[in-house]
């Protein structure tokens, strides 16, 4: 332990969607920590800033502002805060724009995330828990998505990065013994959340009087995960780091640990399957307001549905995300409001 016997986690993309809310939750349960966030421009900047600007509220809280491609730069944070713990959500983030711009996920995403596991190799930590996405199921057609399913088809380059996340870290928890949780998310929503998901856009449209695109003709069904849901599951498997097997760990039928490391993958996700014409008309429904509907063709690199098997997460920390998403759009329309002074 750190500073007065007080746990410090590292939070990569501390000043992100989901690494703000995590963060904040971990601040409020007493423990310290370190952001580290490279502010990039990918989306609205203020909207970062203000994320870390609410919890530098917090006397707990410290942040790094640089770019995980910077290896001397984290490493020096990481020996100055010596973090028992290391949640990495930092990426370049959103499938379509690795259509445009695949290099920005082959810097952050590969050699970032190498940056990160190095430190937590060096550093010895308690507990290295890295986020992947159920965009690693690719071309699955079988549903729900279990982890046990293979995921060799991954249809962006978005995707295959975060599927060689995976197989990085599992040859690092092989190799140093380094506990290793990665987790799967599917289509996390809510307050604070990223301009360029379809919860945020479609509101903007919306209320503003202007056409929102609809793909796949609407044909669509999307696990629709509330993002309080999330950072609350995370944080229970915070405390759930996975042991070798021939320590002791259990082997069950419904457990993804690996039988050569102590690693694990967990979906995390509603366990529910929304069509996106409902998601849509919830949105209307809120905003007071119909959509104009731009119907779409199907996206390169898109699936027409996603479907979490979350068991496993409920078998580890008896825990499943349960918000409904009307009452999750609900919160969000009303942050957005109160954000934009709408």
């Amino acid at each position: 332990m750190t500073r007065k016997n007080i746990p410090t986690v590292l939070v990569t993309g501390s000043a992100g969607f989901i690494g703000y809310h995590l963060a904040q939750l971990l601040l409020d349960e007493g423990l310290r920590v370190v952001g580290y966030d490279g502010l990039t421009d990918y989306y609205d900047v203020k909207l970062k800033q203000k994320r870390h600007e609410m919890l530098a509220a917090s006397d707990n809280f410290t942040a790094c502002v640089a770019m995980l491609e910077n290896a001397e730069r984290l490493q020096e944070l990481c020996e100055t805060e010596h973090p028992d713990i290391i949640v990495h959500l930092a990426g370049q983030a959103g499938v379509r724009y690795s259509l445009e711009n695949p290099r920005a996920y082959l810097e952050s995403n590969l050699v970032g995330t190498f940056n990160v596991m190095e430190c937590a190799r060096k550093l010895e930590v308690d507990h290295l828990l890295m986020a992947s996405t159920s965009s690693v199921y690719g071309a699955n057609t079988d549903m729900p998505f279990s982890e046990q399913q293979k995921t060799d088809t991954p249809l962006t380059f978005y995707a295959a990065t975060k599927k060689a996340n995976e197989a990085m870290a599992h040859s690092y928890a092989h190799l140093w013994n380094l506990p290793t949780t990665m987790f799967r998310f599917f289509t996390v929503y809510g307050p604070w959340g990223r301009p360029d998901m379809a919860l945020f856009k479609f509101t903007r449209g919306v209320l503003e009087g202007k056409p929102i695109d609809i793909y796949n003709n609407g044909e669509m069904h999307r696990d629709f995960t509330y993002v309080t849901d999330l950072v609350h599951a995370i944080r229970l498997l915070i405390d759930t780091p996975p042991v070798r097997p021939d320590a002791g760990a259990p082997i069950a039928e419904w457990d993804s640990l690996s039988p050569a490391a102590p690693y694990r993958i967990v979906n995390i996700g509603n366990s529910q399957t929304v069509r996106l014409m409902d998601f849509v008309e919830a949105i209307e429904k809120e905003c007071g307001r119909k959509a104009i509907k731009n119907f779409m063709p199907m996206q390169t690199g898109d699936v027409p549905a996603t479907w979490a098997d979350a068991t496993l997460l409920q078998e580890l920390t008896g825990y499943s995300p349960e918000t409904e998403v009307g009452d999750g759009i609900a919160k969000f329309v009303t942050w957005y409001r109160e954000y934009y002074d709408i």
